[in-house]
């Protein structure tokens, strides 16, 4: 009888510690870690970048970007919109060796270094902060490594940019930061 249950398990077990390698290795592998120098993760973002302030985007690093980069994509978004997941700031075509976004990026559909910013859903080009209506809501800022550049032009959609860089992400992270209006 144990002879039999030493021949179930041990498959098992196996099976086990492989899936786990596994994991981890692909975990570690694909992640992007995400700072801002403007809020702490799961901390207060300042008034500054917010609607109730100068409304201007938020600094933002990176770091673990896979050899292989060709261009960097940033997604901002609220999951607890009223109506559904609210998108405050699409770009892509940032350099594949950039490191980061300076604090408050232009409104302009194409930026100097080369990257386009996509349509929020305030249907403006570039960041549009935080605007609960009330309650915290959570801000996800969304970092993606991609193996090509995307093509798109300027004044994409998230559901755009999320549709051409299908297949092409090889790394992402974030950062999230909380607001709610006084």
């Amino acid at each position: 009888m144990q002879g039999r249950r030493s021949v179930w398990f041990l498959p098992f077990l196996v099976f086990s510690i492989v899936a786990l390698i596994v994991s981890c290795h692909v975990r570690a592998a694909g992640t992007i870690v995400v700072k801002s120098t403007s809020f702490e993760e799961g901390k207060a973002i300042p008034k500054k970048h917010t609607c109730d302030g100068e409304d201007v985007s938020p600094q933002l690093s990176w770091t673990g970007v896979p050899a292989g980069t060709k261009s960097m994509a940033v997604i901002c978004d609220d999951p607890d919109a009223p109506a559904g997941t609210w998108v405050h700031w699409v770009i892509y075509n940032l350099p594949g060796d950039s490191t980061g976004i300076g604090e408050n990026v232009p409104p302009r559909e194409v930026l100097p270094n080369g990257a386009k910013q996509g349509k929020n859903d305030f249907r403006k080009i570039g960041y549009n902060g935080p605007c609960p209506p009330g309650g915290t809501h959570r801000y996800f800022f969304k970092v993606y490594a991609l193996d090509t550049l995307v093509d798109l032009p300027a004044g994409a959609t998230k559901a755009e940019l999320v549709r051409a860089m299908e297949g092409h992400v090889l790394a992402q992270g974030s950062v999230m930061g909380t607001y709610s209006r006084k």
